[in-house]
């Protein structure tokens, strides 16, 4: 990542002054926790990517440092909301908003996210973006509630599993690297191209963060291992065991999901894998990134576009 946080810092650095400005209001209680969440040390990969993939295409603008905003902005309010769906109490190795301001003010101020958001980009003057972004919102929601559907399935098969991360996840991953196809007057074919790099990538990254819920670290991964089990979320490392395990296997996994049960935590360690679960999943993640970098190919190599393909490689290759 040293390469592209060489090309893209200074651009990054743009990005966050925006989000500093648009975060103001004159509510103190918004303040604080849109500041907390947003300062609270993610990635920023989502806006990184309509950075990348604006300057990849050759736009020599500002717009995409306001709608880099827009997509943090818009990925910090899931967060925000997420986070009191699931009950989470630790995000990024720190207490989530929920737990130091409360359910309430956790989704207010998300709501007061989305709608900021919505602000800044009809300052970009397009209806096509506008329209993106629009649809974006709507579909991260429908995955929302698609995983709330199925909490404690324990029959989810892995294309069910997937259209549930491709909408709630991988759809910004998506819309971020379209909107720079679109601020560079892309023609269609090379915003398709951008848009499928984006979505394969966020499959990607989603994958290998369900498999580091049942193989990472606390202090890396920055939330408690088996959170997942503990909401009865069937990812795919568990779906491959109930499909590909032992029957003893299968069982242990079924009923500690069906239990939500995160004391059967080590049992389902112990069953994800003896089936070779979690290499199983990180294959299908790298098939993925592989994907997201095929949709690259042909357009006409610089440091930015190096950048996007290093992002694809990063996405499967961390530990947290």
């Amino acid at each position: 990542m040293a390469f592209v946080k060489s090309v893209i810092g200074e651009e990054m650095q743009a990005v966050d002054q925006v989000v500093r400005d648009r975060l103001y209001s004159d509510v103190i209680l918004v303040r604080q926790v849109a500041e907390y969440i947003v300062n609270s040390g993610g990635k920023r990969l989502r806006p990184m990517m309509v950075l990348l993939s604006a300057k990849a295409l050759g736009y020599e603008g500002t717009h995409h440092r306001e709608l880099a905003g827009v997509i943090e902005f818009i990925h910090t309010s899931t967060l925000l909301h997420d986070d009191v769906v699931d009950e989470s109490d630790l995000r990024r190795g720190r207490d989530t908003a929920n737990v130091l301001f409360g359910n309430a003010a956790s989704v207010l101020v998300g709501d007061f996210l989305y709608s900021r958001a919505f602000q800044m980009m009809v300052s970009c003057g397009s209806l096509r973006i506008m329209q993106v972004l629009a649809d974006t919102t709507n579909i991260i929601a429908e995955g929302e509630v698609l995983q709330l559907m199925n909490i404690g399935n324990v029959d989810i098969d892995e294309t069910a599993y997937l259209k549930v991360i491709r909408y709630k996840t991988a759809k910004l991953f998506e819309a971020a690297a379209r909107l720079g196809a679109i601020l560079a007057e892309s023609d269609p074919d090379t915003e398709d191209r951008m848009a499928r790099f984006g979505m394969h990538l966020g499959t990607a990254f989603q994958i290998i963060d369900d498999v580091l819920d049942y193989s990472g670290k606390t202090s890396e991964i920055g939330k408690t291992l088996g959170d997942d089990l503990a909401e009865g979320k069937a990812t795919l490392p568990l779906i491959h065991v109930m499909s590909h395990g032992t029957a003893e296997a299968a069982t242990i996994v079924r009923t500690a999901l069906q239990h939500a049960n995160r004391n059967e935590l080590p049992a389902v360690l112990a069953a994800v894998q003896a089936s070779g679960s979690l290499e199983y999943a990180r294959a299908v993640a790298a098939q993925e990134a592989q994907l997201a970098k095929d949709c690259l190919a042909g357009l006409t190599m610089n440091p930015y576009l190096q950048s996007l393909l290093i992002l694809a490689d990063t996405s499967i290759n961390r530990n947290s």
